[in-house]
């Protein structure tokens, strides 16, 4: 440690807190063993703070990732610096091509997309249900899902496609924007969940459920975790409904790691299957930023990017094993998806985005260190009565 202070670093010791309480207590006379309040135990909260400040590996997971060279995508970003009048032209005149010939060209495709969607689906579910209906439906949202793709100028690698999700199964993939759905959707066709929207997005909803059986949820729905496992076990258990399409993460992470699956995706039961989204930053940065853009502001951000180019990976498929709770199946499957994408493995919640952190992660170093000091003060004050008791 002294060394640490001498370089001008703080070095990270390991040890559990009351180690390193006795170490803060070495040079006093009142022992940890007394199991006593002292004004230095505090310094070790305050040492865990800005170490945690310093290695802070969950914040920069919600800012867009940091590339080596810049793309000639901004010049909004304050690390740039005028490098050269030949530069600053090229990037004036993919300003041109990307705003005044790309950028007309995709919002015409995105539009005849999500109007053939509306239509088609809505026309298609006028038919009976029986396998015309399902192949109609599919071969619409195929169709529609790829021309949005085009919108993007979207340029997909899959791997792997002897993996692809099955019918009656559960798709799970990491997030990092809206998107995800386009790029999955592009290569076959899933059930989708949600919750239930009004305006534009609750007319393409229900124009889609008309033709094929998404699950979309009622606000109030959403909130009953117990109604929300029920219909999509339902969902599941028939073996010719489509695929769900589930992001355990909860929210959009930048493309650098995966962090904690929630694991209610994982005690519906069935079998899942595994997907690896990763996207080539140089050609267009697809994270969302919900905090920084709404959903105009991001797409039209796509839209007038050079191309997204994007990796999928359809891993095999894992199920449940004996003696397995949820919550490790979920971590093993988070872990094979971060591997096989070359992410970074995280075990953070992500609604940490939004939410601040938990009361009872408070609670737990609260009740360890209640425990440590007001714990061994009473088996001090005990002993003596034992001794006594004993003569």
């Amino acid at each position: 440690a002294d060394v640490g202070l001498r370089s001008g670093l703080i070095q990270r010791e390991g040890g559990s807190m009351e180690q390193e309480m006795g170490e803060l207590r070495r040079y006093r006379t009142q022992s940890i063993s007394r199991g006593e309040f002292a004004l230095s135990d505090s310094f070790y909260f305050y040492r865990k703070g800005l170490e945690s400040i310093v290695d802070d590996q969950v914040t920069q997971r919600f800012s867009s990732e940091e590339l080596v060279s810049w793309n000639l995508l901004t010049r909004t970003n304050h690390n740039f610096h005028y490098i050269s009048l030949r530069l600053t032209v090229i990037w004036g005149l993919g300003v041109i091509i990307r705003y005044c010939v790309l950028f007309p060209l995709r919002i015409t495709l995105a539009i005849i997309g999500i109007s053939w969607l509306v239509i088609g689906t809505t026309l298609v579910g006028f038919l009976p249900n029986r396998r015309v209906k399902n192949w109609l439906s599919e071969l619409v949202h195929l169709m529609c899902y790829r021309i949005c793709a085009r919108g993007l100028s979207a340029t997909i690698q899959y791997h792997n496609k002897n993996n692809k999700p099955q019918k009656g199964g559960i798709c799970v993939a990491n997030h990092t924007s809206p998107i995800d759905i386009v790029i999955l959707a592009n290569d076959g066709c899933y059930a989708m969940v949600g919750q239930s929207h009004s305006g534009l997005m609750g007319v393409i909803q229900r124009s889609m459920v008309r033709s094929c059986p998404h699950v979309w949820f009622e606000r109030s729905e959403m909130r009953d975790r117990h109604a929300v496992t029920s219909r999509l076990r339902a969902h599941v258990a028939a073996k010719r409904n489509l695929p769900i399409l589930i992001f355990p993460e909860g929210t959009c992470i930048n493309n650098t790691s995966v962090m904690m699956f929630k694991k209610g995706s994982f005690e519906i039961g069935g079998t899942i299957y595994p997907v690896a989204i990763k996207y080539d930053p140089r050609f267009g940065d697809a994270f969302w930023n919900s905090a920084k853009y709404n959903m105009v502001s991001y797409l039209l951000r796509m839209m007038t990017s050079w191309a997204i180019v994007v990796n999928v990976w359809y891993l095999p498929p894992m199920t449940r094993q004996e003696g397995e709770d949820a919550t490790k199946f979920a971590n093993r499957v988070k872990s094979a998806i971060a591997h096989q994408g070359g992410l970074l493995d995280m075990a953070w919640d992500g609604s940490l985005k939004r939410d601040k952190v938990k009361e009872e992660f408070k609670e737990h170093q609260q009740k360890m260190y209640s425990s440590m000091v007001v714990g061994k003060k009473a088996r001090n004050s005990q002993e003596p009565h034992t001794e006594s008791s004993k003569s």
